[in-house]
């Protein structure tokens, strides 16, 4: 099942008509939800995507936000976040749990393929062992979900384990296989592994501050990677803990980031609030039919971004490019935070 099928104008009317359901079904489940659209006075109809009631990221830091009974939960999420940050909390019951592993499970299947694929991932195994579980660690263990014989460069100390490495690449190195790894790590380890990475298909994400200290942009990055370790297959992604299983995902020639047909983006201007044009930066506005447990599915969050074209790439429907965080805005943790698991 592909998830990157619709054109701009009919995913536009899906999604207008199957959020604005959703913000009723939010407004009448959960009780503070419904104060704050009280208070700005929205109310249906909502005639375009851009119409409807967004909530700011932030506001999953500091509110229980959920629109389910406390004894439905089934899994509350947890953001990571830098020393001293209040995480975001997320509530799901089993029904929202499982959409949001199926439908990423559909995206990642575009560049992946249906079978599991041999895994290299660029961290160690302790990442996953921290009982906190960073936002490094969640996402690692998320994606070990699509790999087998997962194979990790570092060892426990952080250092490259060459053995590991050689080994997976004498059992796997002639087929394809999947590396998964955030992004600033992967540009320190994969391109100086020595080994032959064609066969393989990077799947990337996380902080890009300290590649840009270092002028390296996405264009570079994948030049170097594919020169260096001949790894040309190259995905990055966007999402957050805020809409998880919801994931923007880079297309085969990195000419942007694209919406599942479940989701979209809405850039708007900071100034005004209202929807900026394809080529105008703005704030990126991320839209999802599934945060049905909580009121997530229109959030506006803290990053910088252009849709840079629509329904003339890859696949259908935007395209657009992540330009940074806002000014201020918190930092992130993930690979920005490399020294913290």
């Amino acid at each position: 099942m592909s998830v990157f099928t619709m054109v701009e104008e009919v995913r536009e009317a899906a999604l207008a008509t199957e959020l604005a359901a959703l913000t009723e079904r939010h407004r009448a489940q959960c009780p503070p939800y419904r104060r704050i659209l009280d208070a700005i006075g929205a109310e249906a109809p909502y005639a375009r995507v851009a119409d409807l009631p967004w909530l700011p990221v932030r506001l999953f830091k500091t509110h229980e936000l959920r629109s389910v009974p406390e004894e439905r939960v089934f899994r509350v999420l947890v953001s990571s976040g830098t020393t001293g940050q209040r995480p975001s909390r997320v509530y799901l019951d089993r029904e929202a749990a499982a959409a949001q592993t199926r439908m990423l499970a559909a995206t990642v299947r575009q560049v992946l393929g249906d079978r599991r694929l041999p895994m290299l991932v660029v961290d160690s195994r302790s990442v996953v062992r921290d009982p906190t579980l960073s936002a490094r660690g969640a996402g690692v263990l998320g994606m070990m979900n699509f790999g087998r014989d997962h194979t990790f460069v570092l060892d426990e100390q952080g250092r490259v384990d060459a053995e590991a490495v050689k080994g997976f690449m004498a059992r796997h190195g002639n087929e394809r296989f999947l590396v998964f790894g955030f992004t600033f790590m992967a540009w320190l380890y994969l391109r100086d592994l020595g080994v032959d990475l064609s066969r393989g298909i990077l799947i990337h994400s996380g902080g890009w501050k300290r590649l840009a200290a270092q002028a390296v942009d996405n264009a570079e990055f994948r030049r170097r990677l594919a020169a260096e370790c001949g790894l040309s297959r190259v995905h990055n992604f966007y999402g957050m803990v805020e809409q998880i299983g919801t994931v923007f995902l880079e297309g085969p020639e990195g000419e942007g980031l694209y919406c599942p047909d479940f989701a979209n983006v809405v850039i708007r201007d900071p100034e005004t609030w209202q929807e900026a044009p394809p080529g105008v930066p703005g704030l990126i506005e991320v839209v999802s039919t599934l945060p049905t447990s909580y009121p997530g599915h229109v959030l506006l969050t803290e990053d910088l971004g252009v849709v840079r074209g629509i329904d003339d790439g890859a696949w259908p429907g935007k395209r657009f490019e992540v330009l940074g965080r806002l000014p201020r805005a918190e930092a992130r943790g993930c690979s920005d935070t490399l020294g913290q698991s």
